[in-house]
C-alpha cells in the first residue's frame, strides 16, 4: 500500500516575465519550449519526480491554456494514481478570500484549503520557471535536520547581477552545505552578499499559515521574497539557506533565454538532457507521432540538436531545432532557436534568431546578426508570422505575432519592433 506522501510541493507557474516579450504574449513563462524539446516546467517536474515527490499542485494564471494543456494530469512524470497527481490551481471567484493571484504568497494563501486538506508535515514551494537539476530531497532533509521554519535554496551570482534577486548573508555554520540566513534583502540597489535566492523554500506549514495570514492582512504586496522572508526575519524564526552548487538556468531576458538553449550544444554541455532525467508529454503538440528526422544528402548538421520531424535539407549550425522544422536547400540556420513548425526557405539565412511555432522565412530572406554573434542581440519573431522572399532583418529586432502582411517591409533596422 503507498502510504501517504509528507510533502506537498507547489510549483509557482502562472508569471508572464515582460522580458521575454513575444515568447509569453500567449504562454507563461513556464510553459516556453527550450532545449528543442521540452518546456521550462518539464525540469522542475522532473526534478520532483527524481526525488519521489508525486503530490504536486500547480498554481497557474497567466494564460493557462499551454501549460495546462502540457502537464495534463502529470502521467509522463508518473505523478497520477492514489496519493499522488498534479492538481492545476488557478485563481477563482467564490466565497472567502478569492481573487486574481496578487503576488507569490497570495497565490498560496488563497489555496491554504487545498494544503490543510492534505495536512503535509513540509510544504515545498519552488518556481517552475528555471531550468537546473536538483534531488530535493536533499533540502528537505536539512531543512528538518535543522528544525527550520523555512529553508531558502540558495545559488551564489556575480555581484554585478546580484541586484536583480533576492540575496542573502548565510553563515558556516555547516561550511559548504548551508547555514543560518543572517540577512537577506530583495533585489537590493547595491548588493553587499551573492548569495541568490533560487526561489525553492522548505516551510514547516504551519508558520508559514501564520505568517501568510498576517501578509494578507497587514501588508499591500505579496511575494515571498518582498514579504514573507523579510517577516520571518524581523520575528527572528529559524531561517536557513541551503547552498546550491549546480547549473541554474535564470532565463529571465531573452539573451539569458538564448544561451540557456546554447548551454544543451557542445562536446560538454552544461545541461545534461539524460543524465538529469528530463521527461517530457510527447503528447502535446502530438510530439511522438513526427516522423524521424530527415537530413539529405545536401543537408548538414553541425553541433546543433534537431528532434523528430525535422527535414534538413541545408546548413544548420550551433542551433536548437524543435520538431517539424524544415530547412530548405541553400538555407543557413547557425546560433539559432527554432520552435515547432518553422518553415526556412531556400537561400535564407538566420542567425542569432529565436522564432516562435509557425514561422515561414521566405526564400533568400536574411534574419539576425552578422559578424560575432556574442557582440549582438537576439532577434525574436513571434509566432504566426509570413516573411516574404527577400526580406532583411537586423540584429536585436521583435516581430510581434500575427503580423499583417502590410508589416513585412523589404528591411527591418537593427533594433527595431514591429508590433
Amino acid at each position: 500500500m503507498k502510504l501517504k506522501p509528507k510533502v506537498l510541493a507547489m510549483v509557482l507557474a502562472g508569471g508572464r516575465v515582460d522580458e521575454l516579450n513575444v515568447l509569453t504574449a500567449h504562454r507563461p513563462k513556464s510553459a516556453v519550449p527550450v532545449g528543442g524539446f521540452a518546456r521550462v516546467i518539464d525540469f522542475p517536474l522532473s526534478n520532483l519526480m527524481q526525488s519521489g515527490l508525486e503530490l504536486v499542485a500547480l498554481l497557474s494564471q497567466y494564460r493557462s491554456f499551454s501549460l495546462i494543456n502540457h502537464v495534463g494530469i502529470g502521467a509522463a512524470w508518473d505523478m497520477s494514481g492514489r496519493h499522488r497527481g498534479v492538481f492545476v490551481l488557478p485563481p477563482y471567484q467564490g466565497f472567502g478570500q478569492s481573487n486574481w493571484y496578487r503576488g507569490t504568497a497570495d497565490a498560496v494563501y488563497q489555496n491554504l484549503d487545498f494544503v490543510r486538506y492534505h495536512s503535509p508535515e513540509t510544504l515545498l514551494i519552488l518556481s517552475g520557471d528555471h531550468i537546473y537539476n536538483m534531488d530535493y530531497r536533499e533540502i528537505i532533509e536539512y531543512h528538518r535536520q535543522k528544525d527550520a521554519d523555512l529553508t531558502v535554496a540558495c545559488i551564489q551570482v556575480p555581484m554585478k547581477s546580484a541586484h536583480r534577486f533576492g540575496v542573502a548573508e548565510i553563515d558556516d555554520e555547516d561550511g559548504e552545505r548551508g547555514g543560518r540566513i543572517l540577512q537577506y534583502i530583495e533585489k537590493p540597489a547595491n548588493p553587499k552578499f551573492k548569495w541568490a535566492s533560487m526561489t525553492i523554500y522548505c516551510f514547516k506549514p504551519q508558520v508559514l499559515y501564520e505568517v501568510l495570514d498576517i501578509n494578507a492582512r497587514e501588508d499591500d504586496s505579496f511575494g515571498f521574497g518582498q514579504d514573507i522572508i523579510p517577516r520571518l526575519m524581523a520575528d527572528q524564526r529559524r531561517v536557513y539557506g541551503y547552498k546550491f552548487k549546480g547549473y541554474w538556468g535564470y532565463t529571465r531576458t531573452i539573451e539569458e533565454y538564448w544561451q540557456t538553449n546554447m548551454d544543451f550544444l557542445g562536446a560538454e554541455p552544461k545541461i545534461k538532457i539524460e543524465e538529469w532525467g528530463i521527461r517530457t508529454n510527447l503528447e502535446h503538440r502530438a510530439i511522438r507521432d513526427y516522423q524521424p528526422l530527415k537530413v539529405s544528402n545536401d543537408g548538414s548538421i553541425e553541433n546543433s540538436l534537431a528532434y523528430n520531424g525535422c527535414v534538413i535539407e541545408g546548413r544548420v549550425e550551433n542551433s536548437i531545432l524543435f520538431p517539424g522544422v524544415h530547412v530548405k536547400p541553400g538555407a543557413v540556420v547557425k546560433d539559432s532557436v527554432l520552435f515547432f513548425d518553422n518553415l526556412v526557405g531556400r537561400n535564407a539565412v538566420l542567425n542569432k534568431v529565436v522564432s516562435d511555432v509557425n514561422v515561414i522565412y521566405g526564400a533568400g530572406s536574411r534574419v539576425g546578426a552578422e559578424g560575432d554573434v556574442q557582440k549582438k542581440n537576439t532577434t525574436v519573431i513571434g509566432w504566426n508570422n509570413h516573411l516574404p522572399d527577400g526580406m532583411v532583418i537586423g540584429s536585436g529586432c521583435t516581430l510581434y505575432p500575427d503580423l499583417p502582411p502590410e508589416k513585412m517591409v523589404a528591411e527591418i533596422i537593427d533594433g527595431e519592433v514591429v508590433r
